[in-house]
C-alpha cells in the first residue's frame, strides 16, 4: 500500500477532475494498459525532469518499462517513485514513515511533483489530503503518512 499523489495534463476547458472523469471513463481493469508511445515533447519532458529531480534532489535510478518511465530517488530520507506516462504521471511513497521521517519524505515527494510540474505543466494534486501540489501544506501530507504508517505497523 502506497501514499499516491496524481499528476495529470488538464485538457483544454476542462477542470482537474473532469479531466480525469475523461481519462478514466471506460477504464476496464482487467484490460492491459497501453504501451507507452511518447511524443518528442514528451520524451524532451521527462529528460528535464530525471534531469532536474538528479541535480536538485540528489542521485536518482530510472528505468523504462513498457507502459511508462519511472524513478526512484537513492538514499535518504527514503524511497520516492515517480511513473511518468506522458499526459499522465504519479509519486509513490510507501506507508512506512512516522514522525519527522514522514516530514522528510513527504517533503521530497512534493519537491518532485513541483519539478514535474515545472518541466511538463502537468498538474499534481493529492488527493489523500485534498490539495494541489503546487501550493499543498507538506506538514498535512506528512500527518495523514505518519497516521497511517503507525495504524499500519500496528496491524503488523
Amino acid at each position: 500500500m502506497t501514499y499516491d499523489i496524481m499528476l495529470v495534463r488538464v485538457q483544454p476547458g476542462l477542470t482537474l477532475q473532469e479531466t480525469l472523469d475523461r481519462l478514466t471513463a471506460g477504464f476496464d481493469p482487467d484490460a492491459d494498459l497501453p504501451l507507452l508511445r511518447l511524443t518528442e515533447a514528451q520524451r524532451a519532458e521527462w529528460d528535464r525532469i530525471l534531469g532536474r529531480v538528479s541535480r536538485d534532489i540528489g542521485p536518482v535510478e530510472s528505468e523504462e518499462y513498457l507502459h511508462s518511465l519511472a524513478l526512484e530517488t537513492v538514499g535518504p530520507p527514503g524511497r520516492v517513485q515517480l511513473d511518468y506516462c506522458g499526459d499522465t504521471a504519479h509519486i509513490e511513497v510507501a506507508y512506512r514513515h512516522s514522525g519527522p521521517a514522514a516530514l522528510e519524505v513527504m517533503d521530497l515527494a512534493y519537491r518532485i511533483a513541483r519539478i514535474v510540474e515545472d518541466e511538463s505543466g502537468l498538474t499534481g494534486h493529492d488527493f489523500e489530503v485534498g490539495q494541489p501540489t503546487r501550493t499543498g501544506d507538506p506538514v498535512k501530507v506528512a500527518d495523514r503518512l505518519s497516521g497511517v504508517s503507525v495504524w499500519a505497523h500496528h496491524l503488523s
